[in-house]
């Protein structure tokens, strides 16, 4: 885990980096842990937050639920990477695939049987992986509107944390399953679209979440090299929300439709 004072300087603002140093000197970070190159932990602030950690991608990727908007990383990320760079966490995974070469078959289908009966979110990250079927986007829909229900008072002013849907459709996406990829994809944009009144916080955190899932949606589309006509019907997705009032998101979705039609002409 390849990490530095200096980069995590270069990727906060001076004072974020300065709350970051003394958050960890606090003892805020409750918990850290690491499966080979994902650490999870969770700081306090004036709540619980949940950050995430991704060193095995080309650049280091980095999550946070606190509502933090603006330049870089946040202060309760700079603090969970200061401890890593001070010392990385024990690579819990080296015990578990230790564990997986005694376990009888068996024993590991009950293990996984209970666990998927307790987990909702986990069994259904396991039909992504390995089912034949997916939910529609309404139903993707009703399960962000739940979350936007649950962090509102009366609006919202978080950064809530969509990363569960973007995981399912990148576990789609690994299967060559582009149209039920872009189904998730769909559903996020269209409904943080959709609460976008409801929100008065963390505005760059929902923009961001709108860009990505709009890119992973026109990835998806072009990968399943649609027909003039099957394209027209996918472009009308973008169109439609670009065409929403209030038009607090129409530029950003305009634009990314324009995209898309260039890269389609290609």
């Amino acid at each position: 885990m390849n990490v530095d004072e200096e980069t995590i300087r270069n990727r906060s603002t001076d004072a974020v980096f300065e709350r970051g140093e003394t958050y960890r000197k606090e003892g805020r970070i409750q918990r850290l842990d690491r499966f080979d190159d994902l650490v999870t932990a969770a700081v306090s602030g004036s709540k619980l937050y949940d950050v995430t950690v991704d060193f095995g991608g080309r650049s280091l990727d980095t999550n946070c639920t606190c509502p933090y908007d603006g330049s870089g990383d946040c202060k309760h990320v700079v603090a969970v990477l200061l401890d890593i760079a001070a010392g990385p966490p024990v690579d819990e995974s080296e015990g578990v695939e230790a564990v997986l070469d005694d376990v009888s078959a068996d024993d590991l289908r009950g293990f996984v049987r209970d666990a998927l009966a307790e987990h909702a979110e986990l069994r259904e990250q396991f039909l992504a992986q390995f089912g034949d079927d997916h939910k529609s986007v309404e139903e993707y829909r009703e399960e962000i509107s739940q979350l936007f229900e649950q962090h509102a008072d009366p609006v919202v002013f978080e950064a809530i944390d969509f990363s569960r849907f973007f995981e399912i459709a990148q576990q789609y996406r690994d299967r060559d399953r582009y149209l039920a990829a872009a189904t998730v994809y769909r559903a996020i944009f269209e409904e943080v679209d959709e609460k976008s009144n409801w929100i008065d916080g963390a505005y760059d955190h929902y923009a961001k979440t709108i860009q990505t899932a709009i890119e992973g949606y026109a990835d998806c589309v072009l990968a399943t090299d649609p027909s003039p006509e099957e394209f027209d019907t996918y472009a009308g997705v973008l169109e439609a929300r670009a065409s929403t009032e209030p038009p607090i998101n129409n530029e950003q979705f305009w634009r990314e439709l324009d995209n898309l039609e260039e890269r389609y002409d290609e």
